[in-house]
């Protein structure tokens, strides 16, 4: 019962800990080599600058914004990832046909679209959401594309050998061979989607927390810079935890899931 009890604290005290020590180093830093605050203020600042931060009813604003577009670029991106990812793993040679389509759509830079987005679509949310969507795409459809080949031709075979029709063998068969990869390609593609978010507000934005960033570095207010910054790890790591607990929800009984929870045990 002891080994159990230490797995399960584990993630809460290693977590804490990592987290002391590095900010421990941070002040050292600042303190043995007497760097400026204007380039990396003491933690201990930053912290008073984030108590600010949060109590300024315009920061939620703003969080709420970029909130907002990163939630709804992603759903973009998993309806869209999902329906060409299952119709490319189905159809191989449509696969082969635009694959050097879909690649090169990936490695244009983005940010050099952002001058494009803020032309069509002006400084609003919807530059912003169509980045998020682009980003968050490829590893969403690359997974369910995966996903969907995934599932062997025996398997089938079995399902035809049992005279189940095309419905029991999608819900039994294909869909549960196919989920773990979508939440695989949801986890990546949240992270994507939060980045996109932020980098189309910091080159072409007038509200959320990218602009805060943009703001704050003009204004030269570091320990203000920094604390825009941690707001936004907390955001993404919320928004990912979302992802988490939905896939722990819809597929508990995949490995990734219940092998965590033996880990626990």
């Amino acid at each position: 019962m002891s080994g159990n009890r230490s797995r399960k604290l584990l993630p809460w005290l290693s977590t804490p800990l990592i987290l002391l020590v590095f900010f421990a180093c941070w002040d050292l830093l600042v303190r043995v080599f007497g760097i400026s605050d204007l380039v990396l203020p003491p933690p201990m600042q930053v912290f008073d600058t984030l108590k600010d931060v949060v109590t300024d009813g315009s920061t939620w604003d703003h969080a709420q914004v970029t909130a907002t577009e990163t939630i709804a670029g992603f759903l973009i991106a998993l309806v869209a990832g999902v329906a060409i990812g299952v119709v490319l793993g189905k159809v191989p040679w449509l696969e082969l046909s635009l694959r050097p389509v879909i690649v090169a759509s990936q490695v244009v830079p983005k940010v050099a679209l952002i001058p494009l987005f803020v032309i069509w679509f002006g400084f609003g949310m919807t530059s912003k959401v169509i980045m998020a969507a682009m980003l968050a795409f490829f590893p969403i459809m690359l997974n369910v594309q995966l996903g969907v080949r995934s599932v062997e031709s025996g398997q089938r075979e079995v399902m035809r050998s049992l005279n189940a029709s095309r419905w029991q063998t999608f819900r039994h068969l294909e869909l549960k061979s196919t989920m773990p990869y979508v939440f695989a390609g949801m986890e990546v593609g949240i992270v994507f989607a939060i980045i996109g978010t932020i980098v189309g507000e910091y080159l072409g934005g007038s509200e959320g927390l990218g602009y805060l960033v943009v703001r704050t570095l003009n204004d030269l207010n570091a320990p203000a810079l920094f604390a825009t910054i941690i707001l936004l790890s907390v955001l993404g790591l919320l928004l990912y935890f979302v992802v988490n607990g939905l896939k722990r929800f819809f597929i508990p009984w995949h490995e990734s899931v219940y092998g965590q929870h033996d880990l626990n045990r």
